[in-house]
């Protein structure tokens, strides 16, 4: 069953690849969503999947690409949203 999780990323999320290192996950893991930046500094990640699909990418956003300082991610369910492949905001 497909599922849908928001996550909030903050840390050092910005200016360090991280949105394309989403994009790369999210393919390799068969989902779809969007990364984008806010203001605040964090990292709002949305992805639509299989369960065991969206706990790969949330070990992931933890993780983050190499030059990221991952402090955290806050992770809730939401509504999916009807939009094919991976975008990044």
């Amino acid at each position: 069953m497909q599922q849908t999780l928001k996550a909030s990323v903050y840390g050092k999320v910005q200016g360090v690849g991280y949105r394309l290192f989403c994009k790369k996950m999210a393919k390799q893991f068969g989902l779809t969503g969007y990364a984008v930046n806010l203001p605040d500094g964090r990292v709002e990640v949305l992805v639509t999947g299989q369960e065991q699909a969206l706990s790969k990418m949330i070990e992931a956003l933890n993780q983050g690409p190499r030059f990221s300082v991952v402090a955290g991610v806050d992770v809730e369910p939401c509504k999916a949203e009807e939009k094919p492949g991976f975008m990044i905001g």
